[in-house]
């Protein structure tokens, strides 16, 4: 798994950073992209990347401002004409599904995939075997939804010299020890498959944030996380300016992370007025309250790595 930020900015583009999206990449895991908001210009920061339209097979929006959105109309579309035919379905806050329908009608686009959209749900958004997407409001001037993304626990992982000491024959009855389950051989021997197995890694948790000032459905949604991806749009000087424009300072993702005991706090969302030369600043300043913090920029990448459950940047950024 691995977190790609095509967009680290706060309500329009500069020359530093573009607006709101965030690839979740899990390409060994399902072998597809999960995209995070698209601000305008999103597919042209997707070209700078190895990022395959098509592989997108869901995208959650988590509110309908503008530079969470307007990058959806033209992605869309170029996913339809670089050969992107699978459905798509896209979660979000209502009115995703009117914006993007209005967009396609009036432009006259035709897509060569369906489009499956789930609006308006709090809780389990989606659920499949390996992986489960929960949702819960946050508290911003209009409604922003925060996402928890959990890996569930990877199979058992089969001791093959084990297994076949104990007279185990290759084929289908690897596959049932693999998934916990005993087996008799055809002698009558009964094979037990904790003794050939060791567990499998934990999954990942990860929090995505939407717009949004301190709130405790922030704290909720990222208890224990493997990381949290949090706005940080003000820094600690602007933070009760930050409350009454919806938002969040650095110091208030901080503190959602602390509470919380994530690991990680990856910082976006920031203000036009922050220079490049003050990611330090910011970074210090959350740094005082939750060590593992980083001001991302734009495109880059963190891998995940499950056995040390530690956090790798991408070497090409």
């Amino acid at each position: 798994m691995q977190l790609l930020f095509l967009g680290t900015g706060a309500g329009m583009p500069s020359k530093a950073r573009n607006t709101s999206a965030l690839a979740l990449k899990l390409l060994e895991e399902r072998g597809a992209v999960w995209l995070f908001d698209c601000g305008e210009a999103t597919q042209h920061q997707i070209l700078y990347t190895t990022l395959k339209p098509r592989k997108v097979e869901k995208i959650f929006i988590t509110h309908m401002h503008g530079d969470h959105i307007f990058g959806l109309p033209g992605f869309l579309s170029s996913r339809s004409f670089q050969g992107g035919d699978e459905p798509l379905s896209i979660y979000g806050p209502p009115g995703i599904k009117e914006f993007v329908e209005m967009n396609l009608r009036l432009s006259k686009t035709r897509l060569t995939y369906d489009i499956h959209f789930h609006e308006n749900k709090e809780g389990v958004v989606f659920e499949d075997e390996g992986m489960i997407v929960e949702a819960a409001e946050l508290a911003h001037v209009i409604p922003s939804l925060g996402y928890r993304i959990t890996q569930k626990p990877l199979p058992p992982k089969l001791l093959m010299e084990k297994a076949t000491a104990l007279g185990v024959p290759k084929g289908p009855l690897l596959a049932e020890l693999k998934k916990g389950l005993d087996i008799t051989l055809q002698d009558g021997k009964v094979i037990r498959s904790e003794d050939v197995t060791e567990p499998g890694d934990q999954g990942f948790v990860v929090a995505i944030l939407g717009d949004t000032r301190y709130t405790h459905a922030s704290v909720t949604l990222s208890i224990n996380a493997d990381a949290i991806v949090h706005e940080a749009t003000f820094d600690a000087g602007t933070q009760e300016l930050a409350k009454d424009f919806g938002h969040s300072s650095i110091l208030d993702a901080a503190k959602v992370a602390q509470e919380a005991g994530a690991k990680r706090l990856f910082a976006n969302h920031i203000s036009a007025r922050f220079l490049p030369e003050d990611a330090g600043m910011l970074a210090k300043q959350g740094r005082a309250v939750h060590p593992d913090l980083v001001i991302v920029q734009d495109f880059a990448e963190y891998n995940w790595q499950p056995k040390t459950r530690t956090w790798l940047k991408n070497k090409q950024d």
